[in-house]
């Protein structure tokens, strides 16, 4: 099927994917511990019977049964060597299903582990995975892919990536949110879209997790940022445990009452995930079928974005900017820090630009005898630990560049191509499959035009090359290049002029890097804020500042309010506020000085910042200036990681600075361990943890291990899949103070209550604590346990256990 031909359909009629594939298996058999996708082997006729009742009722689209059919899940069920066999047969059960009456869609769906540095897997590998389940599945002739039940961005990217490597075939992507409209690695519904937009998903959108009436939102916001086509696939409410069987508590007529709003909002394709049912799908079949898919209104901004938070650039937006400091250029301290590959430094002086006001950090690493392509992708990892702002690739080492594309958790901005054949080709390429936007330097081989409208015709090549590859205009930025004033004092307006060519000629956005225009002169900061506000005034919508220059600020903050970007000045009277009392450079330099924080403090910032590298080396330095190891826990590390989770639940964190809190934390802890005299392990307490018996996820479960493990405890971490009797006798043998038990489905839900039913039997008084996806706290009550919601209530939680058993005193007691 061409992309092309779904975006015909699509611009005629709202169109149906089907419901659950687990949901019918479960109702023909499956039990929670076979692999569903086995069935296509030895139970073809039964998933070929599923495909025929959702055809039945009118469904356009059918699911092959692959959702978990990559190596990564496969090999959990020890059928890892049958990967391609599994996708190809499920592909000839579908087509022989669908023949003549709908199309067959490749499901691929999430490997369960998280990329680094998340997790152990590298993106490439993760790429691997997913690139050898889409070529099979496209060789053996589905319409399209779609790649669902997404919950980190980063996964999402390598799976399209892979995809788009493997056949030229629509593709469709849905990830997956939390109640706090939120993905599990933290991308809002905006981030969400802005991402798989750039990566050229032909539609986009969520499924599962919910029913119909939280995606309502969902999509509201993001057809509000991108004009792609949308879906979604609902589960049919809310699970329920009901006398051992699980209930979805939306019926199919209520689940029909969602599909008006959610096509007026501009869902194109509306679909059923968890606990839907042919039923289910007959009546939004039929209710889509009354309704007229809505026309998308032309988005003209254009987007960046960090792996939660997107940015958006236009003419009736604030003033962005590009913190431009991390440079080496005339920084010899910042030079030996790239060079020695110090990227705790490079990842502070990014938190401090974003902290100063700036929107985009630009990462350039340009040092000489340096493995550039190395750095700059742990640059990149690194830095995003600790800001939550896009980030700008700044480099002509093109292998570098890439190498950074691949550590990218959100969208990009690629600095820089130019008119030079070689250089723009291969950065347009990169843009196009990264799903970044780029910079076009009106510059070729012969040089940097003099006359404006000569850089403009390098700009124009520029952006037709850039649309011919596939990006979007809003993706295209042009750099008119500012000459130093000192040496080529004419050209300067030239370059203003040329700005209000591209704007006006070529319809994209503009960059500069502003501060080039003073170099060799004195009072530089004089000539930087005359030229700043005239090209703010010419156009330029992205300048490159060093954002701890104050009257850069005061330059913008005024420009905004007069051109009309800042309405009502409001954003100029909240900066004036702050800012009213502003004290000389002086002033500040002897504030900073005397504000210094103390060795304890840095410890703390490092745990919260979760920078491991420099934690160890930290808690050294402490114990060389005498401080106990047990202060240190009890002073820095304990109270770093409650502010951790504090900004946790508030939502200033999200789970990446969480997890990596706590693994900084953790490897402290493990360092300091052997000097505390008592048995540290024996005193906060062991927990056998396990997700039950036929459940296969993991990831919650291995939070919360991490997140306990770093707090003090002991933990036995079982795995996944385990049986009552296994739990028991190793919180016995381990002499446990607490049990903790994961789910995800509802239908291992009753392994729980199984596991605190026979610890009762058995007289044995060990507290169970309990949580996943689908455990709720009634049902912990119901069955005698504790509950936990997630990693950080999981810690509160085995504290207040232990703490109210007298079995420890946890270190912040005194």
């Amino acid at each position: 099927m061409k992309k092309s031909d779904l975006k015909q359909m699509l611009e005629k009629k709202v169109l149906t994917f089907d419901g659950a594939m687990g949901t019918m298996l479960q109702r023909m058999g499956l039990s929670t511990s076979e692999c569903p996708e086995i069935y296509n082997l030895h139970n073809r006729e039964i998933v070929k019977s599923i495909h025929q009742q959702y055809l039945e009722v009118g469904c356009h689209i059918i699911q092959t049964n692959t959702f978990g059919a990559n190596k990564i899940k496969l090999q959990q069920y020890g059928l890892g060597d049958k990967t391609e066999e599994i996708n190809r047969q499920a592909v000839l059960i579908a087509k022989e299903a669908a023949y003549g009456k709908g199309l067959v869609a490749g499901d691929i769906g999430p490997t369960g582990k998280f990329v680094y540095p998340l997790g152990e897997y590298s993106f490439e590998e993760i790429y691997q995975i997913f690139f050898q389940q889409a070529k099979a599945l496209i060789e053996a002739g589905v319409d399209l892919i779609n790649i669902e039940t997404m919950s980190d961005i980063k996964e999402a990217k390598a799976a399209v990536m892979a995809v788009k490597d493997a056949g030229d075939i629509p593709v469709t992507c849905t990830m997956t949110f939390q109640e706090n409209m939120r993905t599990l690695t933290g991308a809002d519904p905006e981030t969400v879209a802005t991402v798989l937009e750039s990566l050229g998903v032909d539609v986009l959108g969520v499924n599962c997790g919910f029913g119909p009436d939280m995606m309502i939102d969902i999509i509201k916001r993001m057809s509000q940022v991108t004009d792609s086509f949308l879906m979604v696939q609902p589960n049919a409410g809310l699970p329920k445990l009901v006398d051992g069987e699980t209930i979805f508590d939306l019926s199919p007529e209520k689940m029909a009452g969602y599909v008006e709003g959610l096509i007026q909002l501009g869902a194109n394709i509306i679909g059923g995930c968890c606990g839907t049912t042919p039923e289910h799908l007959q009546q939004i079949v039929d209710k889509a079928a009354e309704m007229k898919p809505v026309q998308k209104k032309k988005i003209s901004f254009s987007k960046l974005a960090s792996a939660r938070k997107t940015l958006i650039i236009g003419d009736t937006y604030e003033t962005r900017t590009i913190g431009g400091y991390i440079n080496p250029t005339g920084k010899k301290y910042l030079t030996e820090m790239i060079k020695s590959e110090n990227t705790s430094v490079l990842c502070q002086e990014a938190a401090k630009q974003v902290e100063a006001g700036a929107h985009i950090i630009n990462i350039n690493l340009g040092v000489d005898t340096l493995d550039e392509s190395k750095v700059m992708k742990n640059a990149v990892l690194e830095i995003q630990r600790s800001i939550d702002a896009p980030i700008a690739l700044d480099t002509v080492n093109y292998h570098a560049m890439e190498e950074g594309l691949k550590g990218v958790e959100g969208k990009a901005l690629l600095n820089s191509t130019n008119g030079k054949e070689d250089a723009l080709h291969q950065v347009l390429d990169m843009a196009k499959r990264y799903g970044a936007a780029v910079v076009g330097l009106t510059l070729d081989e012969k040089g940097i035009p003099q006359k404006a409208e000569d850089r403009v015709r390098i700009a124009e090549k520029i952006v037709t090359a850039a649309l011919d590859k596939g990006l979007r205009k809003e993706d295209i930025y042009i750099d008119t290049l500012v000459l130093t004033a000192g040496a080529q004092q004419d050209l300067a307006l030239e370059c203003l002029k040329a700005i209000r060519l591209v704007k006006k000629e070529l319809g994209v956005k503009t960059v500069l890097g502003v501060e080039n225009i003073s170099h060799g002169l004195p009072n530089r900061s004089y000539v930087n804020n005359a030229f700043l506000a005239m090209a703010l005034q010419a156009g330029l919508d992205l300048p490159i500042i060093n954002p701890y220059h104050h009257n850069n600020w005061t330059v913008i903050k005024s420009t905004d309010v007069l051109v009309g970007k800042d309405k009502n000045a409001k954003a100029y009277i909240q900066w004036s506020n702050i800012n009213k009392n502003t004290a000389s450079k002086e002033e500040i330099e002897e504030t900073k000085e005397k504000e210094k924080a103390s060795e304890a403090e840095k410890l703390m910032k490092i745990i919260k910042q979760g920078d491991k590298p420099v934690a160890v080396p930290q808690v050294k330095l402490l114990m060389e200036e005498g401080m106990e190891p047990v202060e240190i826990i009890n002073n820095c590390i304990i109270p770093a990681l409650e502010k951790v989770g504090e900004n946790y639940e508030k939502q200033i964190y999200f789970l990446p600075q969480l997890l990596l809190a706590a693994e900084a934390a953790q490897s402290a802890f493990q360092y300091l361990k052997e000097f505390v005299k008592e048995d540290t392990d024996k005193k906060l307490g062991t927990v056998v943890i396990a997700t039950v018996k036929g459940d296969i996820h993991d990831i919650g479960k291995n939070i919360v291990a991490i997140m306990l493990e770093n707090q003090g405890f002991h933990v036995i971490d079982l795995g996944k899949d385990i049986a009552t009797e296994v739990i028991i006798e190793t919180a016995l043998k381990e002499d446990a103070s607490i049990i903790g038990l994961s789910a995800l489905m509802t239908t291992t839900m009753q392994e729980m209550k199984k596991v605190v039913a026979t610890l009762q039997a058995r007289n044995i008084h060990i507290p169970v604590m309990v949580g996943g996806a689908v455990v709720t706290e009634d049902y912990a009550r119901e069955i005698g346990a504790y509950y936990a919601a997630d990693a950080i209530e999981a810690v509160k939680t085995a504290n207040k256990i232990m703490y109210n058993n007298k079995k420890i005193e946890p270190y912040q007691q005194k």
